[in-house]
């Protein structure tokens, strides 16, 4: 399965301790997806696309899936 990295916009919530936890991911074509929940957030490698990333594992509509974030620039694996 061939994938590309697609840049989105996201609107997060960053506390007091500097946390940075993601609320909505704002796709390409304008479509805005609120995320249910936030469950780990680690470095790690962008397996289908290739190099390292902060990864959030975040659901949306029920449904996991990742979000990388990598000095400031937002994120996710997208089949080609």
């Amino acid at each position: 399965m061939k994938c590309r990295k697609v840049f989105v916009k996201v609107l997060a919530e960053i506390d007091e301790q500097g946390s940075v936890r993601p609320k909505s991911v704002t796709w390409e074509d304008g479509r805005e997806f609120l995320i249910d929940k936030v469950t780990k957030v680690q470095r790690a490698c962008a397996s289908k696309v290739g190099g390292t990333a902060i990864r959030y594992s975040i659901y949306i509509g029920g449904k996991q899936t990742y979000l990388y974030e990598d000095d400031g620039k937002w994120f996710v694996e997208s089949r080609v």
